[in-house]
């Protein structure tokens, strides 16, 4: 369907977006939001609708490459000067970021209730938590709410993690309401750190976030010729550890 398309292609779009690109009224665009929503194809949302991938929870996420994301962690965590701001995007990879940070003199911004749950009786570490919409599956916060305070922001290194890497050097991620929020995070930060176990490549995810040469770097757990790793490491540092 040609409104599920748009939408998986943007990440989102609005009621008056659609009706406008497919040449219809609102009313059917509100009605067809509402099938494709009952049958589980996008989500709902006020004005509109985002997609929304068959997306596991964080637990059972976090047990896949349990022991590739504490490796990318603690190489990641490692890479941190001291007095630094650091965002950290939601995800288990960059929960492992934050167990390493612990007891390092840092600030730490993210979204993630899970980082924030590592970091939360640290006494060292500077945590700001940024407000949003609760997304439970997922512990994370969403939302224009995040999206402003990010604006605000200005952070010296980002971490960010990832769905699936296209052959074609594609980022993706699974969820539409958190796209926006990575472009935000990318455009926020000087330094800017792709986090990709080997089972990402080509991994999941429908929604494009960006291009893997908008990334400053890429730290993964993949052997040297995957693709599209071997292809980008002519154009960035890509370590593989």
């Amino acid at each position: 369907m040609a409104i599920l398309d748009r939408v998986r292609e943007t990440g989102g779009a609005s009621v008056a977006e659609l009706a406008a690109a497919l040449a219809v009224s609102a009313s059917t665009i509100r009605r067809d939001l509402n099938t494709l929503h009952l049958t589980g194809k996008l989500q709902r949302v006020r004005g509109g609708g985002t997609a929304e991938a068959d997306v596991d929870s964080f637990a059972t996420v976090a047990g896949r490459a349990a022991g590739d994301k504490d490796r990318i962690g603690a190489h990641a965590a490692a890479l941190v000067p001291d007095r630094a701001v650091v965002i950290l995007d939601i995800g288990t990879t960059c929960a492992a970021v934050a167990r390493h940070l612990r007891g390092r003199d840092v600030t730490v911004v993210t979204a993630s209730l899970a980082v924030a749950d590592e970091l939360r009786d640290d006494r060292g570490i500077e945590l700001i938590v940024l407000g949003g919409l609760l997304r439970p599956s997922y512990l994370s916060l969403v939302g224009e709410l995040t999206l402003d305070a990010i604006d605000k922001l200005r952070a010296d290194i980002a971490f960010l993690g990832t769905s699936g890497v296209r052959p074609d050097g594609t980022v993706l991620d699974s969820t539409g309401t958190e796209v926006p929020i990575k472009h935000a995070i990318l455009s926020r930060s000087t330094r800017r750190i792709l986090l990709a176990s080997a089972d990402k490549f080509p991994g999941s995810g429908v929604l494009p976030v960006c291009r893997i040469d908008e990334f400053s770097e890429v730290i993964t757990t993949a052997a040297g010729g995957t693709p599209p790793l071997e292809a980008a490491a002519e154009r960035m540092p890509v370590q593989f550890i």
